[in-house]
């Protein structure tokens, strides 16, 4: 701002006699110092703003969201010429002020592109500290907090690695007029050694500086749209959350709740009532465990590593009672099982589809042998009706298939009642006779075929739970195996 026709300046003149402030105000009087016009007017020069900054809080913002806060000290330096004092009080050292200094002269207007809300720590006389070389070497700086957006990547959560940023760039100026960059020879950013993460650990931090380009032609701003190019600063760390949390907590008990769904498979398969309990309280201890944890996650739309688990945890349990329901369904049943060997195969075939087996092999007898006959023969017993228990018209009725030569079955043999009579006449040694594969000593021949063996539905039963004791805890074994391997190696 020009200074008005006919009104003197104050005097800067043996600076040293006046107080601080009564040399700040005649220094920076609105008759010889514009706050809007930048330091380097009027040559127009580019004004070179260097900043560094001061870390000692980082922590998530929200459990549930994607978003950091930090407590930061950010402090920039850059020159003013039009502030330099060492001609006029050569015995002061350094002018240092608060906020009201601020208010009297030039400072950057910088803003973060990827904060959610900032604000200034405390209050704002007490975190905004300026000071003044004799040269015009301004340094300001000020405690802000802020909240930071950070696109997480939660695929391998709770074992993700975590890159968030705070990006600081120019508001007013472009890239021509003012340059941000990092202070040279010292570290830009310090860490403070009392930074404790309570979830996560700081694995590394870096700055870069970058020029980015500005998007903004719609809005009318000071001195036309914001378009072109403008300077930024970008200040990145890498964070890896800490998995002690997670493993007592959740991955610990989900597999003792696991291995408790096993317990099962020592009960009898008949016991409904303590295998269903069991069951479902396992299910349910699992569901109310892996909901609790998921309620401090934010919702996003792929697949997480802790997701993963979960339905291989949860299909193991469930695979444990649809293991019971089986054996149980086994159990009950009244008739033996013929095997043809005593292996999972069989067994399992057997028990699956015995009926349907029947079925196809009867259709298939008919379909490759046609000439397969059915026909009845009907006798009546070599005894006085008067005396038949059933009372007279009671018949023995015998059917009589005739199966092809191809087809290796088992040969059936019939004897009467008579011939098992001792010392019962008439026709013995003939009857003897008509049995097939029969001896004259009366022994039958070996059959010629496959021994078949039975086995009760409840020993089918508990063979599948003494098999289920170990083929679980394998599955679950290797299941671990290559879900630890996916976490740590991929």
């Amino acid at each position: 701002m020009r200074s008005t026709p006919g009104l003197e300046c104050p005097s800067i003149t043996d600076g040293d006699n006046y107080t601080q402030s009564e040399f700040l105000s005649r220094l920076a009087d609105e008759c010889r110092y514009d706050r809007l016009l930048l330091p380097t007017y009027p040559t127009g020069e580019t004004v070179y703003v260097h900043a560094s900054a001061y870390v000692y809080f980082i922590q998530p913002a929200e459990a549930h969201d994607l978003n950091f806060k930090l407590h930061f000290l950010l402090q920039l330096r850059w020159t003013d010429r039009r502030l330099a004092y060492q001609l006029y009080s050569p015995n002061r050292v350094t002018i240092i002020g608060e906020d009201d200094l601020r208010r009297r002269i030039w400072v950057p207007h910088l803003y973060m592109s990827n904060e959610q809300s900032s604000s200034l720590m405390g209050t704002d006389s007490k975190d905004v500290l300026i000071s003044i070389s004799p040269s015009g070497e301004v340094v300001f700086s000020r405690r802000m907090q802020a909240v930071l957006y950070c696109w997480m990547n939660l695929q391998k959560f709770p074992f993700d690695e975590q890159t968030c940023s705070m990006n600081l760039e120019s508001w007013k100026y472009n890239a021509s007029i003012l340059r941000l960059m990092w202070e040279k020879g010292i570290p830009p950013v310090h860490l403070s050694p009392e930074l404790h993460l309570t979830e996560y650990s700081l694995i590394d931090f870096w700055t870069n500086e970058s020029v980015v380009r500005g998007d903004i032609s719609s809005m009318r701003l000071i001195g036309g749209s914001r378009t072109g190019n403008y300077s930024a600063l970008k200040f990145t760390f890498k964070l890896g959350r800490e998995v002690g949390y997670y493993l007592m907590d959740y991955f610990i008990p989900s597999m003792m709740i696991v291995a408790m769904s096993w317990v099962t498979f020592w009960l009898q398969a008949d016991a409904s009532a303590p295998r269903i309990t069991l069951g479902t309280s396992t299910m349910l201890s699992f569901i109310t465990l892996a909901s609790s944890q998921a309620k401090t996650l934010p919702k996003v739309s792929y697949i997480k590593a802790s997701e993963i688990w979960f339905l291989g945890c949860i299909g193991f349990i469930f695979s444990a009672l649809v293991e019971f329901a089986f054996v149980n369904t086994i159990w009950r049943r009244k008739k033996v099982v013929n095997l043809k060997k005593v292996n999972s195969k069989y067994i399992l075939k057997s028990t699956l589809t015995p009926r349907l087996a029947r079925k196809e092999l009867q259709k298939e007898l008919q379909e490759t042998s046609p000439q397969l006959s059915k026909s009845r023969s009907c006798s009546s017993l070599n005894q006085d009706t008067s005396t038949d228990p059933a009372g007279p018209g009671y018949n023995n009725y015998l059917t009589v298939h005739s199966f092809p030569s191809a087809l290796n079955l088992p040969t059936i043999t019939t004897q009467s009642y008579d011939d098992l009579m001792p010392g019962a006449g008439g026709g013995g040694p003939n009857r003897q006779q008509q049995g097939q594969g029969t001896d004259s000593d009366g022994s039958d021949e070996p059959p010629k075929h496959h021994t078949w063996t039975t086995m009760t539905p409840q020993e089918i039963a508990t063979w599948i739970d003494k098999r289920s004791r170990v083929l679980f805890p394998i599955l679950f074994i290797f299941f671990n195996i290559i879900y630890w391997t996916f976490v740590y190696c991929l």
